[in-house]
């Protein structure tokens, strides 16, 4: 009797003991320590992430991507950095079970626990079939054993959780009001918008700390469209303004032009010191308009609607909510979630102004470096010559058309007049005429590619 105990003891161990070293990775986690990296002789503190392009992207501490050449790392550094790429490169190159032959790997297990439990209980019973107690006892033991054994080898499938994609005539009606300037397209990714950059409303003006650079035509078309997340999702570490996204865009306006981050390149509020126009804009290095603050002005013809779209997906509306009601109380990222349950920003007229923290996930560029790194995908401006120096103690008083293809922009210094000058044809000639305060011109041509 105790022999044949400790024999069927010992059948039902061995499948058990192989289904626990098969499956033993199953649902298994990791954390990853940080590690000191001497880039360009500065320690960082992070981890490896991939490499790609020849280059080695480091996930900082904070969350934040970096990359680089592998040259540009310490000698210890790249000995610890080939070591981890040659591991990396054996483990995708190793094969791994596809989903038919994980089932069929268990089916196999099962079979076989299963036939050596009815070798058992068959064999049990003919040693004791004297006994009858024992023998339904054992009947009944091994079904148990066999059923366990079944519910533990077979995989539960949870569906994968979708999100809730945002209706592409929603995010039409943002753009309806400015058609002349704006075509929309999407898939099941993105809505883009296309459009040139250039507002229908009057620029510049207003301007008192400028650099020199004045708006043209940007080309933001194609693949180089604006991309605005379909499936935006909240972030459980929202990306901060003050320290995040000092270069490119954050936000998309209803009339195609982008909106940059409140702060400059320097973290300086653009509204505060003088950057601005009366619309909210200014000029970058490319001779890109661009907004810094959500141009409230738009809120009289969007009515109910949102005024622009931030690049993680979520509307931006003006002082009223979406229902017409008054603003109620803001987060500390500069929207809420109310009523529709779909979370919102709000423009208003003190800084963030429109967004404090990115509330949507949103990809980083990695090859930008924090504060001035970027949302990616992002739409490019193509400068078509070198950027402007400021020129200290200019107010910007006029900007006006001067024909088709052609501007003139004025500013004031020390009670003088200035002027520049500008067109283009259907070439893609520019040709820029500088008119200081003193008379002398200046003229200077371009060739945009």
């Amino acid at each position: 009797m105790k022999q044949n105990t400790l024999f069927l003891a010992f059948l039902i161990f061995i499948p058990l003991s192989i289904s626990t070293t098969i499956f033993a990775h199953v649902g298994e986690r990791y954390s990853v320590k940080s590690e000191t990296f001497y880039l360009n002789g500065q320690p960082i503190e992070g981890h490896f992430l991939m490499t790609k392009d020849d280059k080695i992207f480091i996930e900082l501490s904070n969350g934040k991507s970096i990359s680089a050449s592998l040259t540009n790392f310490s000698f210890s550094n790249q000995n610890i950095l080939s070591q981890k790429i040659a591991r990396l490169k054996r483990l995708n190159t190793a094969k791994t079970l596809t989903k038919t032959e994980r089932s069929s790997l268990r089916f196999s297990n099962f079979s076989i626990f299963f036939l050596l439990s009815i070798i058992v209980i068959t064999f049990l019973f003919i040693q004791n079939r004297s006994n009858n107690q024992f023998s339904k006892y054992s009947c009944i033991f091994g079904s148990f054993i066999v059923f366990i054994y079944a519910c533990k080898t077979t995989e539960t499938v949870i569906p994968n959780a979708s999100t809730p994609k945002t209706d592409p005539a929603f995010i039409e009606t943002v753009f309806s009001s400015f058609k002349t300037l704006v075509k929309t397209r999407y898939d099941d990714t993105y809505f883009y918008v296309e459009s040139e950059g250039i507002p229908t409303h009057n620029m510049m003006v207003g301007i008192t700390s400028w650099q020199q650079q004045v708006p043209i035509p940007q080309g933001y078309t194609g693949t180089n469209a604006w991309s605005i997340p379909l499936k935006p999702e909240l972030s459980d570490a929202p990306i901060s303004l003050k320290t995040n996204l000092l270069k490119g865009a954050v936000a998309i306006a209803g009339n195609g032009v982008p909106i940059f981050n409140p702060l400059n390149n320097r973290g300086e509020d653009a509204f505060i010191i003088g950057e601005l126009d009366q619309w909210g804009g200014h000029c970058g290095k490319a001779d890109d308009y661009h907004y810094h603050i959500a141009p409230l002005h738009f809120e009289a013809t969007a009515g109910k609607n949102p005024i622009a779209m931030a690049l993680d997906g979520f509307a931006i509306y003006g002082s009223k909510e979406p229902d017409g009601t008054i603003m109620q109380a803001l987060d500390t990222y500069h929207g809420h979630l109310i009523n529709s349950g779909v979370y919102h920003y709000h423009a208003t007229t003190t800084y963030p102004y429109f967004i404090g923290s990115m509330r949507g996930k949103i990809t980083l560029d990695p090859t930008t470096i924090a504060p001035e790194n970027q949302i990616t995908p992002q739409a490019k401006m193509t400068p078509i010559r070198p950027a402007g120096e400021p020129l200290r103690g200019a107010s910007i008083t006029n900007f006006k058309s001067t024909g088709t293809n052609a501007y003139s922009l004025e500013y004031t210094a020390n009670n003088l007049k200035g002027y520049v000058n500008y067109s283009w044809d259907a070439t893609n000639k520019y040709n820029y005429t500088f008119i200081g305060t003193d008379g002398k011109s200046t003229t200077f041509f371009y060739i945009k590619k």
